[in-house]
């Protein structure tokens, strides 16, 4: 690779859903960017995820987290608009909303209390009987109690969306650099000015570390290696001839998530079991008794595939976001199960980040440097 070639205004480390908004609003402001991907585009937790916007489903709290969530989800709707216009890819953007159900007493009680705190911050959740939770989607068990609708909570093809963010960027003029790992930052005089990886040494103005669960496997010195371990998620798909749902429908043992290709998700386990990526008779014997405890009949239909992906974890469950104690290093990273949801923010906000060297939405909760 000529000099030339070797260098770029950004480099992002990471071909995920989260380097690859980065690099799509980098270069629409011009920037030159250089994405390395270890393996290839959206590999990892991107294209094992199931796409589901559901910031209002699974807080437990109003606090700033909920509150960037809340932000990113409203992205959707324009950026769905925008990248089926740019490149031609429809990222099967749905509003439906999401289902919650009560099966038992504790479940009652998380409902409850998850009903009284949004409705009194203004936020769109409705309260629905069994017979009404039956009545938009008529497949449910006669078990349910009731239910909490969010209308607000949506979802999205995660793949189509990482081809769609990484062919805007690729229109734009980010390269991509597939199947080469970054092994370590190139530091010169206490900032970090490029990335090696076994086959060249790339330099840049910035770096940004977005690798996912393997953030922390990247020699950041001096810097601390971001404290970020993979978390196993299985997921099956099973074939439904004709649709079963139209929600989005969680229960607290799995959540079912429809597909306009005619399949349905069942996801998602949660295990600290390493860069593991193995299916298990247990994950997904759980899976399909929390999936025929929602619809009893799914037991005759088709199973199709199941698959595991692994979640970059942070100790705090936070997303890591911002700059790092080196100058010129900016991490994104750790954003665990909300890794879709936070990807319109997440690019919008590190690109504001290396543009201007503010954001408009304050990034202290999530600084790479809380955890010293």
């Amino acid at each position: 690779m000529s000099d030339t070639r070797s260098k770029a205004d950004v480099i992002i480390v990471g071909g995920g859903i989260i380097g690859c908004s980065i690099a799509y609003r980098l270069a629409q402001e011009k920037l030159s960017v250089i994405v390395i991907e270890r393996d290839r585009v959206g590999g990892e937790a991107s294209g094992a995820a199931a796409g589901i916007l559901g910031p209002q489903a699974e807080a437990d709290s109003p606090d700033p987290f909920l509150d960037l969530c809340l932000a990113s989800r409203s992205l959707y709707p324009s950026l769905a608009e925008e990248l089926r216009s740019e490149t031609g890819i429809d990222i099967e953007y749905l509003t439906d909303g999401l289902l919650y159900l009560a099966f038992t007493d504790e479940d009652e009680h998380e409902l409850e209390a998850r009903y009284r705190w949004q409705s009194s911050c203004g936020l769109r959740v409705e309260r629905l009987s069994a017979r009404e939770a039956r009545e938009i989607e008529p497949r449910l068990s006669p078990e349910v109690r009731w239910a909490l609708r969010f209308p607000d909570d949506h979802q999205v093809n995660n793949v189509k969306l990482t081809a769609a963010l990484a062919r805007g960027a690729i229109g734009r003029g980010a390269r991509f650099l597939i199947g080469r790992p970054a092994t370590k930052l190139v530091v010169e005089n206490g900032r970090a000015v490029g990335v090696e990886t076994p086959e060249e040494r790339l330099s840049a103005a910035q770096v940004v570390n977005a690798a996912g669960s393997w953030s922390g496997q990247i020699d950041c010195s001096p810097a601390p290696q971001p404290p970020v371990s993979p978390v196993r998620g299985q997921m099956i798909a099973i074939e439904t001839p004709q649709p079963v749902l139209r929600h989005v429908v969680y229960s607290s043992s799995c959540y079912l998530v429809p597909r306009i290709d005619g399949r349905l998700l069942i996801g998602s386990t949660m295990e600290h079991v390493g860069y593991n990526k193995k299916v298990t008779v247990e994950g997904i014997g759980g899976l399909l008794r929390g999936a025929l405890e929602i619809i009893p009949s799914l037991n005759s239909y088709a199973f199709k595939e199941a698959w595991a992906g692994l979640r970059p974890y942070a100790p705090d469950k936070l997303p890591i976001l911002g700059e790092s104690q080196l100058p010129g290093l900016i991490i994104a990273t750790a954003h665990f199960r909300n890794g879709i949801l936070l990807t319109p923010i997440t690019g919008q906000l590190i690109a504001d980040l290396i543009i201007s060297g503010k954001t408009s939405t304050p990034l202290e909760r999530f600084s790479p440097n809380r955890f010293q």
